[in-house]
């Protein structure tokens, strides 16, 4: 499956150990999402609608209630690059 550019970068900063915070409103729909990298910088150009794709293509996912993190099937989207620990 293909992902674009953007996406693949998000992904590889998931992979490295970042996450992706959501903001809900008071209906318990999400308003605002951010992607955190390992070193608590805040990746600019990650919005809502990028959030959802990946979110409908399985790459993230939820636990307990906690931050957005890379999935199993996530992981088979990225493509390896040097800079991967």
């Amino acid at each position: 499956m293909n992902i674009s550019r953007i996406e693949q970068r998000i992904l590889h900063l998931l992979a490295q150990g970042g996450r992706i915070d959501i903001e809900k409103d008071d209906n318990n729909k999400i308003e605002a999402v951010t992607c955190i990298t390992r070193d608590g910088w805040q990746y600019p150009d990650f919005d809502l609608e990028l959030f959802r794709k990946l979110r409908r293509r399985k790459a993230v996912a939820s636990s307990q209630g906690g931050p957005y993190r890379i999935t199993r099937v996530g992981l088979k989207l990225v493509r390896p690059e040097l800079d991967n620990r």
